[in-house]
């Protein structure tokens, strides 16, 4: 399952996890009917999301691309 094979690498870094489904539509619905798909979820003042009034501060936007990055490297070496 690709969610677990995020969430070692996010684990390994130190940071919390919580396996959930997003309600928004995105690119990943369309790209499932092709090849396996799951989303890095980062914390949003609020939860705010899909708004203008989303903020995310910049330490946890490079804390998901780190997670992503420990991931492909993870799925590389498989």
């Amino acid at each position: 399952m690709l969610q677990q094979k995020i969430n070692a690498p996010a684990k390994a870094l130190g940071f919390t996890t919580k396996f959930m489904q997003s309600g928004a539509g995105h690119d990943a619905q369309d790209i499932a009917l092709l090849a396996p798909v799951a989303m890095i979820f980062v914390p949003s003042k609020g939860g705010i999301s899909h708004s203008a009034k989303a903020f995310t501060k910049a330490v946890y936007m490079a804390n998901g691309a780190n997670v992503l990055l420990q991931t492909i490297l993870k799925l590389d070496k498989e």
